[in-house]
């Protein structure tokens, strides 16, 4: 789910800095429509102090783009501005990085963050250490989605700090786990047993990676599945499930995850855009959960669903 996820360059080439400022709410859409444009993965760095997010792509500067393409993107962004869905001031803007200076631009999108006063989540370059009691996540940037940046991963993220501040353990099933961040804060936070599972076996594959440098592979059990594939059970077991899905999924899907949550469970159902939160929320208190909390931020908005205690 992550937008602002993507690969890092070697350190050996010259790059070219492509980067926007746009608002909060366009930016995701946006930094898919620069992916796509330039194929190539987009990082996305809000300042939450003006609510702008800055889209940067990093390019080698021998590969530049086509003068066609170049010219058709302008266009686009242009009639995007005229029609007032991008600001005036959202030009797609250049510069050169030496080899030396793009490591820095990389790592400005990746700061060290706090999730719940419990979790702290840094890319190995960050020497923030944790305070006593907080858990800590090493995880670089790379190709699957998960670095808490994005805010439907700081939801978990704080949800699972919240829950998981009352005695345990807690079952945890991660859905969709991608980078695996969220089934190693679990970890961390001494939740047992966990499942993990994601339909790419790419993501699989890096997530047992992740977990294995932050020393919890054995505490995970990660798997390759389709949740299309599942189907509900007769009585949950679950504690704690994560579903940081798009809501169309998740909609399709309700009654799978529901059946799982025990009695008093917790669903963490983010990824949700702001106006498609009323149709999920509908579709899981059909099936007897409870909205128990709630959060929007930018255009995503994500929320705690309960099953009531018998």
């Amino acid at each position: 789910m992550e937008a602002s996820d993507c690969v890092k360059p070697s350190s050996d080439q010259t790059f070219v800095e492509r980067w926007i400022v746009t608002p909060a709410e366009t930016a995701d859409e946006l930094a898919a429509l620069l992916s796509e444009a330039f194929d190539a993965p987009a990082a996305t760095h809000l300042d939450p102090e003006t609510g702008r997010c800055r889209i940067s792509l990093y390019l080698p500067a021998e590969r530049p783009l086509p003068p066609e393409r170049e010219a058709g993107l302008r266009k686009l962004l242009a009639a995007l501005r005229q029609a007032g869905i991008l600001p005036r001031t959202a030009i797609l803007r250049r510069r050169l990085l030496p080899p030396e200076a793009w490591a820095d631009s990389w790592k400005r999108h990746f700061p060290a963050r706090v999730f719940g006063g419990a979790i702290l989540v840094r890319p190995s370059w960050s020497t923030k250490r944790p305070r006593p009691g907080q858990a800590e996540i090493v995880l670089d940037p790379g190709m699957s989605f998960g670095t808490g940046q994005h805010p439907t991963t700081t939801f978990c993220l704080e949800e699972l700090a919240r829950l998981c501040r009352r005695p345990g353990p807690y079952s945890v099933l991660d859905v969709g786990t991608g980078s695996g961040i969220l089934a190693i804060a679990a970890a961390k936070l001494g939740c047992r047993p966990i499942r993990a599972f994601d339909h790419d076996p790419e993501a699989v594959r890096i997530a047992r990676e992740n977990a294995a440098a932050n020393g919890v592979a054995e505490q995970i059990r990660f798997a390759t599945v389709d949740l299309r594939r599942m189907r509900p059970v007769q009585r949950g077991r679950e504690a704690i499930i994560c579903a940081n899905l798009l809501a169309g999924i998740l909609e399709r899907a309700a009654a799978t995850l529901a059946s799982r949550l025990r009695p008093g469970g917790r669903l963490l159902a983010a990824g949700i855009l702001e106006e498609q939160f009323p149709a999920v929320q509908a579709k899981f208190e059909s099936l007897g959960l409870l909205l128990e909390h709630e959060k929007s931020e930018g255009e995503w908005r994500s929320g705690t669903f309960r099953r009531p205690a018998v």
